[in-house]
């Protein structure tokens, strides 16, 4: 469990699409999302800072919200169908893994986090961090779930 470790993250401002729906649905609309998204990115033309996407998530025992943005400099105007909004700035646990192991690395994130104690924060978004590479079969991926108190 050498590649977790916490971190804090100052606020992003993105903007992107969603997905709401029952957990039996993913990974497959969260893949569709992200592809949907990566194809209308360019309508977000010179504001986007990177070329990283993000998937800020939240959820419940039954469904999900599943988002898929680009970080951007606040915007004026914002292409029809794409919300923005900003995540504050919080203190994560944060894994290393690959898009094709994402299971394993929440399983180890979430074994680390116990063995230290650290709670999620439950009102906070988790986000996945993607590294998009049309090169790679097997992407960089960073899981970062929030966690409270962790400066107390």
């Amino acid at each position: 469990m050498d590649n977790c470790m916490l971190a804090s993250k100052p606020a992003l401002n993105l903007a992107g699409i969603s997905y709401s729906g029952p957990y039996s649905t993913f990974p497959d609309e969260a893949i569709r999302l992200q592809g949907d998204f990566l194809s209308r990115k360019h309508e977000l033309n010179d504001s986007v800072k990177s070329p990283v996407l993000f998937s800020p998530y939240f959820g419940n025992e039954v469904f999900a919200t599943y988002w898929a943005c680009s970080e951007v400099h606040h915007l004026e105007e914002i292409p029809e169908g794409m919300v923005q909004f900003t995540i504050p700035e919080h203190d994560y646990a944060v894994v290393a893994t690959t898009n094709k192991r994402i299971g394993e690395g929440y399983e180890q994130l979430f074994a680390w986090m116990n063995e230290r104690k650290l709670e999620k924060s439950e009102n906070a978004l988790a986000i996945e961090v993607f590294y998009i590479d049309d090169h790679l079969d097997e992407e960089p991926v960073e899981l970062w779930i929030p966690v409270k108190n962790v400066r107390e």
